[in-house]
């Protein structure tokens, strides 16, 4: 306290001072209308300013968790699409009795890990077993096919990209709806795949889709890509095309899991027919 007094007394006049010029300046804009809404105004850009940028941070901090709610609801309206869904059709008579019943369920999750530049490509999932997530499922994104679960933990999932040697996936022409396999390209680049044993029948044209087939364990009709080059294959009678991968793979963030109701029983009864062969 004492240091405190010897500091104010060896300093009183600036002290002084400075009490003087503030009072001076609050006198002169208070009873001076124009520089008293100057000063207003002034201080209203500065003040919204300030509010512009701490609602800006504020929205940045909250981006993860907006960003998972609308993956959230992406999941959710996919499982209303009528792609998602089969049709249980019981005819008696001339009465037709057709209810749309689910397929397709789709589980939200997040992207943690990721590598686009290796012959084998994986990414990591932040949903596992006790989300629903089992081997071979599909993975999607918005714009796209990503690939399949690969391996399965409690909290996460290995999901097998598009990028891998040995991602097969049945896809077919948007226009004509000829059949044929995508799989990624030995030049490696994460933005190409080929469309190959395609019928040589096929009249594709550049830029025109290529969509999942209902052979897939995808819904038919998820994006693939667009036919990018057109080169034949061998002298043989199929094609194979150049395909502009629809996903961009280095900026995956939220993708969707398929799960499909009727994987398993497939899988058991194409099991039972390679027996028999």
């Amino acid at each position: 306290m004492r240091n405190l007094l010897i500091f104010i007394t060896k300093y009183n006049a600036f002290f002084l001072f400075l009490i003087f010029e503030i009072a001076s300046l609050v006198i002169y804009i208070k009873y001076n209308s124009f520089q008293k809404a100057s000063v207003i105004n002034s201080t209203n850009q500065i003040t919204g300013s300030l509010y512009t940028r701490a609602d800006e941070l504020k929205g940045y901090l909250s981006l993860r968790d907006v960003n998972d709610r609308l993956a959230r609801e992406n999941a959710a309206l996919r499982n209303q699409l009528k792609a998602s869904k089969y049709v249980d059709t019981v005819a008696r008579k001339t009465i037709v009795d057709t209810v749309y019943k689910q397929q397709y369920i789709y589980i939200a999750a997040k992207v943690i890990n990721n590598s686009i530049n290796k012959r084998n490509n994986y990414l990591t999932i932040d949903r596992g077993s006790r989300d629903g997530i089992e081997k071979g499922m599909g993975v999607i994104s918005a714009d796209g096919v990503v690939g399949k679960v690969a391996f399965v933990g409690e909290h996460l999932a290995i999901i097998q990209s598009l990028l891998h040697k040995d991602s097969r996936v049945s896809g077919m022409l948007a226009y004509n709806k000829e059949i044929g396999y995508l799989q990624w390209g030995d030049d490696m680049d994460p933005h190409k795949a080929l469309l190959v044993d395609v019928s040589n029948n096929a009249q594709p044209k550049i830029g025109e889709p290529v969509v999942t087939s209902d052979l897939s364990l995808f819904p038919a009709g998820i994006p693939l890509g667009k036919v990018s080059k057109l080169k034949a294959k061998g002298a043989g009678f199929f094609l194979n095309m150049e395909i502009t991968l629809a996903v961009d793979f280095s900026k995956l963030e939220y993708v969707d899991v398929v799960v499909n109701k009727f994987a398993k029983e497939q899988a058991a009864l194409e099991g039972q027919e390679k027996k028999d062969e």
